[in-house]
């Protein structure tokens, strides 16, 4: 009963505190869940030493033993745009640099076959706080959204070495926008929610003592619609959760040096709001029914494309006491020069994580794990929208000519720690 009670409360407050909409990212997912996968660059399918199955393969509950942990994570992202002012090019820095990240798994075994577990974590990588308006606006501008799950999570032994699990996943996701009036937006809507329900099914298998596969697939998730957004996402303010597949091996080198690596792809280009081209809008002639504008089927989206991502990680066991690890996150980037000026909002343009990590035992039961990651500068710069439409003719509505570029540009840094405790 004092476990249960513990999981209830940490579920509770973890789910409170995950109201922050930034994360490091490969698009708008995090590089990876769990702070010991944090530490390796996100690689984790393979890896069954935390209770983070609901979120990176379920199958792997099956071997994670009795155990809870719980964590923060301070991650620092630097943003900034590079648009046209009234004296020429004008950069402004987004404010929110610091964001207070929160984790927590538990997992515990039913029976010799059978174990349940909760992992509570996000999604949230599209947040921007611009102190001026830099889209046409007025105020400030910038978006915040946040996406929180909570997945059960249950697994079975199909014998000794191999593994499934299946991982419901409860999804609530938070959603505003500011200084978009250039857009034709109404100001002051506010912070829309809505919900869904999806899954996530995993295989874990040892197939030799020194080698260990595992593979991961959630489809993707229907969302309700943000209904004060109606006018700004496609398909009426739908907003889904967009389908992933990772599959990953871990190799006992030595008997200290464990190498891990996973291959994830976000197919971010089936969901329409995020995936449509930006230049749609050029199509649109501002009648309500209109698929090209604003809000319509094929309005206007953020362009991004899929994303495939490699994860490489390195675990030494340093003493009996003290493990290290280190990674490198190498992911492709969704944004396109074309779509430059919509990405101000979310320049999700990150394409390398660095990160370092380690365990400290602090008993038999009690460990102390900490991650640090480092994603230097990138940039995108493409021909304005702006630029494009002060242009064009009203007989040219697809005229692809600009006067000016933006340039959006994105760092990062984070820096977590975390209480393990078997029982």
């Amino acid at each position: 009963m004092k476990n249960l009670n513990t999981l209830r409360v940490t579920v509770l407050v973890s789910a409170l505190a995950s109201g922050t909409g930034a994360w490091a990212t490969d698009g708008y997912f995090p590089h990876g869940y769990g702070m010991k996968s944090l530490g390796m660059g996100g690689a984790s399918v393979a890896m069954t030493d935390n209770a983070f199955a609901g979120a990176n393969n379920p199958a792997t509950s099956a071997y994670a033993g009795n155990r809870y942990e719980v964590g923060v994570n301070l991650f620092s992202p630097k943003r900034s745009a590079t648009t046209m002012g009234q004296s020429g090019p004008m950069e402004t820095q987004s404010d929110s640099n610091h964001f207070l990240v929160p984790e927590f798994g538990y997992n515990r075994d039913i029976d010799a076959k059978t174990s349940f577990g909760v992992t509570v974590y996000g999604n949230g990588g599209m947040n921007t706080d611009y102190p001026q308006p830099i889209m046409g606006g007025v105020g400030r501008t910038g978006v915040d959204l946040m996406q929180l799950i909570v997945a059960p999570t249950v697994a079975f032994k199909l014998s000794d070495a191999h593994a499934v699990g299946i991982s419901p996943l409860l999804v609530y996701q938070k959603f505003k926008a500011e200084g978009l009036q250039g857009f034709g937006l109404d100001p002051n809507k506010g912070s829309d929610s809505s919900t869904g329900v999806g899954v996530r099914l995993g295989y874990f298998g040892k197939l030799s003592d020194q080698l260990s596969f595992g593979a991961s697939y959630s489809p993707k998730i229907n969302m309700s619609k943000f209904d004060k957004y109606a006018r700004l996402f496609a398909n009426q303010g739908d907003f889904d959760i967009p389908e992933n597949t990772a599959i990953g091996v871990a190799l006992q080198a030595t008997p200290t040096v464990k190498l891990a690596m996973d291959y994830q792809t976000i197919k971010y280009g089936a969901i329409p709001a995020i995936a449509n081209s930006s230049l749609n809008i050029f199509q649109c002639d501002n009648s309500p029914t209109n698929p090209f504008c604003l809000g319509g089927s094929n309005g206007p989206g953020f362009g991004w494309s899929n994303v495939q991502v490699v994860k490489l990680g390195v675990e030494w066991a340093y003493s009996s006491d003290m493990t290290l690890r280190a990674g490198f996150n190498k992911s492709k980037n969704p944004i396109q020069g074309a779509d430059v000026t919509f990405n101000i909002l979310a320049p999700a343009v990150m394409t390398k994580h660095f990160t370092v990590g380690g365990t400290h035992k602090l008993s038999k039961d009690a460990e102390l794990t900490w991650a640090y990651m480092y994603a230097p500068k990138n940039s995108v710069t493409g021909n304005s929208l702006f630029g494009q439409m002060s242009v064009a003719t009203e007989g040219s509505p697809n005229y692809q000519g600009s006067s000016w570029n933006d340039t959006v540009c994105m760092s990062q840094q984070s820096l977590g720690i975390q209480y393990g405790w078997k029982f």
